[in-house]
């Protein structure tokens, strides 16, 4: 009896699939040609080194002005008062933000209307126009007392004596970042799987324990990109205190031009300081995001510059000898 092989018609040679061809030996791969992109990248170049070429040959930045004040005492004074008032509205914002993003993550309605009701109010309203408002809270509250609710007050302080300029800037900067800062640690929190809680539970792990051990590690590779733009964000924020005659950096160069007129000299420095400043934290930030960026691929991490300009440089010595 025959088979469905035997019945079933031999494939021709048209049927068949053809085979892979095969190269030739001296055959090279040729990487595609982008005579667009090479035009765009000079007239880009072009453009760049024609702006630096303005910058620096340029006699109204007058550099030697910059580089007269660029280190004077009252520019650097300034400058430590804007690292202080970012370290502390910052560090106080992620505590007190912490607490607010707990109160958005409760069951407690209560807690939550409270707390959304704060960012919004707060993330809302102009930076400057709550600096204004806090700088001013004397005429609302000509006295603060402390005493029993709706009797008698034990101590009472007059608010205009109570809150001066920098202590302004520092509760307004710190309520403000305090409403970001609970978003950023609200979404970081939101972002770790729900499967891992359940199956922390299912091991009889305490609560402590899996705050610790589960859901920071991996808030963190969503905390950590977002809080280093708060960061830098905060750092030039500062420079609105100034309209309340704190003493930073942006004020103390405005303080010496307007003795001097010398106003693009010190706008420059306070520029190169910023700049400076900021591109610090940014390494600062990229190396902490890589910390907590272990275990998230299966070919590990990229190199960082330096090791790409250390292998860079043995792969030069290699062809050197």
């Amino acid at each position: 009896m025959a088979t469905p092989q035997d019945v079933l018609p031999a494939p021709s040679a048209l049927d068949r699939p053809a085979p892979p061809p095969v190269p030739a030996p001296d055959a090279r791969i040729v990487a595609r040609r982008r005579p667009g992109q090479w035009v765009f990248a000079g007239i880009a170049l072009l453009l760049a080194a024609m702006a630096v070429n303005s910058i620096v040959r340029n006699k109204a930045f007058q550099w030697g002005v910059v580089a007269d004040w660029f280190t004077a005492r009252s520019v650097l004074d300034g400058l430590t008062l804007t690292l202080w008032l970012t370290a502390v509205t910052l560090a106080l914002g992620f505590v007190l933000g912490t607490g607010l993003a707990s109160m958005r993550l409760s069951t407690n309605p209560v807690l939550r209307t409270l707390s959304w009701g704060y960012i919004w109010v707060f993330r809302s309203t102009p930076p400057l126009v709550q600096l204004l408002f806090f700088f001013n809270i004397g005429a609302l509250y000509p006295t603060l007392g402390l005493g029993i609710p709706f009797g008698p007050e034990f101590v009472t302080v007059k608010t205009v004596n109570l809150i001066g300029p920098t202590l302004t800037a520092v509760i307004g900067l710190t309520l403000l970042e305090t409403a970001y800062a609970a978003e950023v640690i609200r979404g970081g929190i939101l972002s770790v799987d729900r499967g891992q809680l359940e199956a922390a539970a299912a091991l009889g792990l305490g609560r402590w324990r899996v705050l610790r051990r589960i859901v920071v590690p991996q808030a963190m590779r969503s905390i950590v990109p977002t809080a280093g733009n708060m960061l830098i964000s905060a750092l030039k924020g500062t420079s609105i205190v100034s309209v309340l005659a704190v003493s930073d950096l942006l004020y103390s160069v405005q303080l010496v031009y307007l003795q001097s007129y010398q106003v693009i000299p010190m706008l420059v420095v306070a520029t190169i300081w910023y700049l400076a400043i900021t591109t610090l934290l940014s390494i600062g930030q990229y190396y902490v995001e890589r910390h907590y960026a272990k275990g998230t691929t299966r070919d590990g991490l990229p190199p960082t510059p330096l090791q790409r300009a250390r292998a860079g440089l043995r792969r030069l010595r290699e062809v050197a000898a």
